[in-house]
């Protein structure tokens, strides 16, 4: 039974640590190497490298940045975007680090899982803060920077001390961003064409009048043949 649940803790740390990173990376860092280095979690050998002080300086001097660019309509969208290419390798170096020094197959599957939550996650908060920005108010960025952020320390609380109910929340999270993600991607359209609409003044563009119109080559008669 021991064994058991160190496999389900196991998993609901990779996990946790994918989806995580895919949402704020900077906080998920700060909250393992902190955790570890107080004591209260102790992290595989290959990923307490995250409590190194280098590291958590690092961390928290980006998670600082983070925290106001991710509360101002546009800057969080370009931070977002850059980003795509940092949180989705992080999160499934990170999945990896949690499996220690097991085979090769088994890094490589908790980096495929990682990454791919990781990916998801950041879709997720990526594509909703691009809607988010519609509006002509900065309270709704700020309230989803903020509640994105308390979901990453719970999230992660929850699967370091409660797996299992992690672990369920993950699967009802996936399963509703199955159904979101179509969603989020047709309103991004939709802002696009909108943004599109603006810079070409709402017109179509108008059709060359110096052209001659077409004319329509006569058939030859039948007698011609």
């Amino acid at each position: 039974m021991d064994q058991l649940e160190q496999i389900i803790s196991l998993v609901a740390l990779t996990m946790g640590v994918g989806w995580a990173s895919g949402i704020n990376l900077y906080a998920t860092v700060l909250m393992l190497g902190m955790l570890n280095n107080m004591g209260h979690i102790t992290l595989p050998e290959e990923l307490q490298v995250v409590g190194d002080p280098l590291v958590l300086m690092a961390a928290g001097s980006m998670y600082f940045i983070e925290f106001f660019a991710d509360k101002i309509p546009g800057v969080d969208t370009g931070w977002d975007t850059l980003h795509t290419f940092i949180r989705i390798p992080a999160g499934a170096a990170l999945a990896a680090g949690t499996v220690g020094d097991m085979t090769p197959a088994v890094g490589l599957a908790a980096a495929l899982v990682g990454g791919s939550l990781a990916a998801g996650s950041h879709a997720a908060k990526a594509g909703s803060r691009v809607l988010i920005n519609t509006s002509p108010e900065p309270v709704t960025n700020w309230t989803a920077s903020i509640s994105e952020d308390l979901l990453v320390l719970g999230g992660l609380w929850a699967a370091l001390n409660h797996p299992i109910w992690f672990l369920v929340g993950l699967v009802v999270f996936i399963l509703l961003l199955i159904w979101l993600l179509p969603k989020i991607w047709r309103g991004i359209k939709k802002v696009f064409r909108f943004i599109a609409g603006l810079f070409g003044g709402g017109k179509e563009p108008e059709k060359d009048s110096a052209l001659p119109p077409e004319r329509v080559k006569p058939s030859a008669p039948d007698g011609g043949r």
